[in-house]
């Protein structure tokens, strides 16, 4: 059994080869929930429908989100109305009082749905439409996630981090805002200045994950602030991974990440913005796997290979490394 724990586009990638090592009946992923988010009254949560259509084999490749080759007719004709009823466009987000009322899953992260902020294809809004209705039904987040999973025919284990809300929001030079806000609707311009993760000492590890996380787990090059961070926050989490082997990949060629916010979001958690800050954010790592032409040093075991992951091909080779990680730390 093997564990990935999966947020953003980074360990997506790597799990494109992560088939041709590990069996997909033995693995489970993680997913972050952190960045779900109530827009418009649909219960989105993207680092888990990623997964889902990567598992279903319709992902858009080109953008590591969304479905390929959906049409945006809803998300056109809402930007239309907004025009014509002279309606605000860009993130807006509820009031203080709107944010707690409601269904307890969507506290701290509900947007209006006028002029939608984030582009939501037709047939992906039907996963949040169905996503939401079965919450409103009453099951859960992982009950709600196991029946799309199911429905996407995924051959792994896919669980949300939690059932409880726990929203990443960044504290910015501009307010604070969730961090769809700040990374989607203001395309990571504001100057961070911390990041809170509200919520997560509340909450509690899914049914099943702590489990998970007993055999040997892999963090992928996801962003370690805003994709791991909110499951590093909830309680017993961390404590988890301080007593079982963990491989961490890079998400940093030298000093600069893969892609989207990780060296701002670490230099605001006080971490170097580089590969040698994982040593902070990962500090019960057991190995880490950085790039071939990476010159870092830790003060544990390190793989070193190519880790650019361009195509199946470059997430297999990582993959293996990861493997033989596993095997040095065993």
């Amino acid at each position: 059994m093997v564990t990935f724990l999966s947020g953003g586009t980074g360990t997506p990638k790597l799990l494109d080869g992560a088939g041709a090592v590990f069996s997909p009946e033995e693995t489970t992923i993680v997913a972050n929930t952190g960045d779900d988010i109530e827009l418009g009254g649909l219960f989105v949560s993207p680092d888990v429908d990623t997964l889902l259509f990567q598992g279903g084999g319709v992902l858009d490749r080109e953008t590591w989100w969304g479905i390929a080759g959906d049409t945006h007719r809803t998300n056109s004709a809402l930007m239309d109305l907004a025009a014509a009823a002279d309606l605000p466009e860009g993130p807006q987000y509820l009031p203080d009082e709107k944010q707690t009322a409601g269904r307890r899953l969507a506290r701290w992260r509900r947007f209006s749905g006028i002029a939608e902020f984030m582009t939501i294809g037709d047939r992906d809004r039907a996963v949040h439409l169905t996503r939401t209705s079965l919450l409103d039904q009453g099951n859960t987040l992982v009950d709600a996630t196991q029946t799309l999973a199911d429905a996407f025919d995924l051959s792994v284990s896919l669980l949300p981090m939690s059932n409880d809300p726990v929203a990443s929001l960044v504290h910015t030079d501009q307010g604070m805002m969730h961090f769809q806000e700040y990374w989607v609707g203001h395309r990571g311009e504001p100057d961070v200045e911390t990041v809170e993760f509200r919520g997560s000492s509340n909450a509690t590890p899914a049914p099943g994950v702590l489990e998970a996380l007993e055999g040997p787990v892999v963090i992928g090059p996801s962003n370690p602030v805003t994709s791991i961070g909110p499951m590093l926050a909830l309680p017993g989490f961390a404590d988890a991974l301080a007593k079982t082997t963990v491989v961490a990949v890079s998400p940093f060629l030298g000093d600069e990440a893969f892609s989207g916010p990780a060296e701002d979001l670490m230099e605001a958690v006080n971490a170097e913005p580089n590969t040698h800050g994982l040593a902070t954010a990962y500090p019960f790592a057991d190995v880490f796997i950085v790039d071939d032409g990476d010159d870092v040093e830790f003060d544990r075991p390190t793989i070193q290979t190519d880790i650019t992951i361009d195509s199946p091909e470059d997430a297999t080779r990582v993959a293996r490394a990861v493997d033989e990680a596993i095997d040095l730390a065993s």
